[in-house]
């Protein structure tokens, strides 16, 4: 059976630009910090599996069960009882020196007595085929929405594939993950808190609330009042919250209670969650269980709390705080793999063995100095997996880490699947995504005999057959959306509206200068209060179309676009914001090769990347509020174009047609400010356009606009123009 599913997986080698461009238009990204820079950048995907026989995922299964078990027990009982260490089991300055342990959290039993509702476990597979736990990671474990993503677009480029080859299926992971969320829930929405769009995972959050239904949320949408956490909609409403998928560390979630420099931690927390009215998943303090030197303990811990022998294994370790482990580590530093305990993400890490003398001392002499702060692991030679080169095109070994995903509800379930991460350079043991690293799907098989799958399928089904994430996804209404995301949507129906028209206004004008000469452009120019005294027409178009460091550039207007689009993925969901991820991707693809004078017009396939989301906007089910928060943006920015260019007054029908049309949409309901300064700035050009009637017609929807105007809490006034690229057209 593995044989046949290594046979038919190469099918999708053929298939990996495909594959790869799909996952480029629904920005499949992962950020990396490079030189003091944030870096946006796809995560690298390739297309060979990694397949795991179904017998032997049942006995990982079963260990990452107990370890899990394992380790939610001792988070329960350091921060209660603490009879682990009283019995000596844990050494009591191991749990107290812990950079993870929070003294704040003590004494509390979080909702449902769960700490740990999402795991994520590394593991490594020897040559021998063993397998092996390098690490546990208990606080804000990521990377689950990459193999559910690249799976879903495997599915479709190849349906045949997954009906030939018996693969579990891992689309349940939104749904293990809601009912997890749902059991310790207190009372109210359940949100998923992002410290905001330049996080290295923030396309996970986003996907991730667009998939269970929950409310994406920033810091700045959230408020403690009573000891109750609150979500703020842009119209000033309270919606209590139940449930925080925290997607911070704990040192910035409150900054109350941790670190009081924080600014995208949420006031008052810590209070409520002290106080049993708000479940924090992963909980608060959960760091002391995933410190690199507790993981020594995890197996005394499984005996001491399950009573059972240890089913996984790990990787032996050394603790230079015991004197007999310290002398051992001094003296084989060569051979040994060393970790700084305070540091993740593949930090810290250093191979003794690419030491030279002198490094190898000073890193000794660090270790006697603070023994605590390391550990040292014999160096475990794991398998390599096949990767294509995208250099090349052909097959390359690369070690590969396995992370498997544990979800910790009213049962605990392992997903069936998992975040493969392979290293970018051939024979480099790190393969982290902060590192470089791509990633590859995960397959564990079904079993061979059918009666034995269907029994397991039927098992998992009936564990979450109560979770249905159609009235979640419901939710996401304008009565969830914030006053950014209400600021969003509008620019998003601005910039959009801005790169389309502007684009289709621009050809007619370039076409005039191939049959005459350059002063034809001019007038194109004044309409747009772009410079009109340019020296070098060529240097001009340039300028104009690709410079993203011109605000006035069609490609900043498409970037602007993008910006406010990438946050709204919960509310319009993946499928419709690829068409800006790829109207991006063009511009930036011609802004390589704008050298050639033929892809000049390859700028229409930007122009229909608009058309084509406007129509899955008006297309879709989204709710008709979102859609008029888009369309107003829309239609006020075209007639301030139309007016520019001193279109004939009868072109102006349609779009204001339009805005009424939307407008009545919202009949009732509060407005956000930026609909009264978008006509308000608009009414004051158009004297000087020569509009009397349009003056008229857009006086009557600022005097309606501004009956109903919201200015919203202080703390949002920040935020409601942060998109604004052109500070000349509010």
């Amino acid at each position: 059976m593995v044989e046949s599913a290594i046979n038919l997986a190469g099918e999708l080698v053929n298939r990996r630009e495909a594959i790869n461009r799909e996952l480029s238009r629904n920005g499949v990204r992962f950020g990396v910090y490079k030189n003091g820079e944030y870096h946006d950048r796809l995560f690298p995907y390739d297309p060979i599996p990694r397949i795991i026989e179904s017998d032997e995922f049942d006995r990982l299964e079963a260990g990452l069960k107990q370890r899990v078990n394992a380790l939610n027990a001792y988070l329960k009982d350091i921060y209660s009882d603490k009879r682990i260490i009283h019995d000596g089991v844990v050494p009591e300055e191991y749990v107290y020196t812990s950079a993870g342990y929070f003294p704040q959290v003590n004494g509390v039993t979080p909702p449902g007595g769960i700490f740990a509702h999402i795991a994520g476990e590394d593991l490594v597979q020897g040559e021998d085929g063993r397998w092996w736990v390098l690490e546990d990671n208990l606080r804000i474990p990521s990377g689950a929405s990459y193999p559910l993503f690249a799976r879903d677009i495997e599915r479709r480029t190849n349906p045949r594939l997954f009906r030939e080859v018996h693969v579990r299926d891992n689309r349940d992971y939104p749904r293990l993950l809601r009912k997890a969320m749902d059991f310790v829930s207190t009372e109210g929405i359940a949100v998923v808190l992002t410290p905001g769009r330049y996080n290295s995972a923030f396309f996970e959050h986003a996907y991730l609330a667009e998939k269970t239904g929950a409310a994406l949320a920033f810091p700045e949408d959230l408020e403690v009042v009573d000891n109750k956490l609150f979500f703020l909609d842009y119209a000033g409403n309270r919606h209590r919250v139940g449930a925080v998928y925290r997607r911070l560390s704990d040192e910035y979630l409150d900054p109350f209670a941790f670190n009081p420099d924080s600014v995208i931690g949420v006031p008052g927390l810590l209070s409520a969650y002290r106080s049993g009215n708000v479940a924090i998943i992963n909980a608060p303090g959960n760091g002391a269980a995933d410190d690199k030197a507790i993981y020594y303990f995890v197996p005394q811990m499984i005996k001491y709390y399950l009573g059972e022998e240890p089913i996984l294994h790990n990787a032996p370790t050394y603790m230079p705080m015991f004197e007999a482990d310290r002398k051992t580590v001094l003296d084989r530093m060569g051979e040994l793999v060393i970790k700084d305990v305070a540091e993740a993400g593949g930090y810290g890490v250093v191979f003794g063995s690419s030491l030279d003398h002198a490094a190898r001392e000073e890193l000794a002499d660090r270790i006697k100095a603070e023994p605590r702060r390391f550990i040292a692991q014999e160096v475990i030679q794991f398998r390599d997996i096949d990767v294509i080169d995208p250099e090349t095109g052909e097959s390359s070994p690369r070690k590969c880490d396995l992370r498997a995903f544990v979800v910790t509800g009213q049962n605990t379930h392992v997903w069936y699947s998992g975040l493969t991460r392979y290293s970018s350079v051939p024979g480099q043991m790190i393969v982290n995504s902060s590192q470089g690293g791509g990633f590859k799907d995960t397959w564990v098989l079904a079993p061979a005999d059918e009666s034995q799958a269907r029994e397991k399928t039927r098992q998992r089904e009936d564990s979450i057959a109560s979770v249905s994430l159609i009235p979640h996804s419901r939710r996401h209404t304008l009565s969830l959306v914030t006053a950014s995301k209400a600021d969003n949507l509008y620019w998003l129906g601005r910039y959009t509206e801005r790169a389309f028209t502007t684009l289709v206004q621009f050809f007619p004008f370039y076409d005039r200068v191939m049959d005459t000469d350059v002063d034809a452009f001019r007038p194109f120019a004044r309409a747009l209060d772009l410079p009109e005294d340019f020296a070098d027409f060529d240097g001009f178009i340039q300028s104009f179309l690709y410079d993203g460091d011109n605000p006035d550039s069609v490609r900043s207007a498409i970037v602007a676009a993008f910006r406010n689009a990438v946050v709204l993925r919960p509310e319009l969901s993946s499928r419709l914001l690829q068409y800006v991820e790829l109207a991006v991707t063009n511009i930036t693809e011609a802004a390589e090769r704008s050298a050639s004078a033929e892809d000049i017009y390859s700028q229409r396939d930007i122009a229909d990347d608009m058309l084509a989301f406007w129509g899955g906007i008006e297309n879709s089910t989204v709710d008709v509020t979102l859609k008029a928060f888009i369309f107003i943006g829309k239609y006020i920015e075209r007639l301030d174009l139309y007016t520019r260019f001193h279109l004939p007054k009868d072109e102006l029908d349609a779009p204001l047609v339009k805005l009424e049309t939307y407008s009545r949409a919202l009949d009732g309901k509060p407005l956000p400010q930026c609909f009264v300064s978008g006509i308000s700035w608009l009414l004051g050009q158009l004297p000087d356009r020569g509009y009397p009637e349009l003056t008229q017609r857009l006086q009557a929807f600022l005097d309606d606009f501004n009956a109903r105007t919201i200015t919203g809490d202080p703390k949002d006034t920040g935020l409601l123009s942060s998109m604004n690229m052109d500070a000349k057209r509010p």
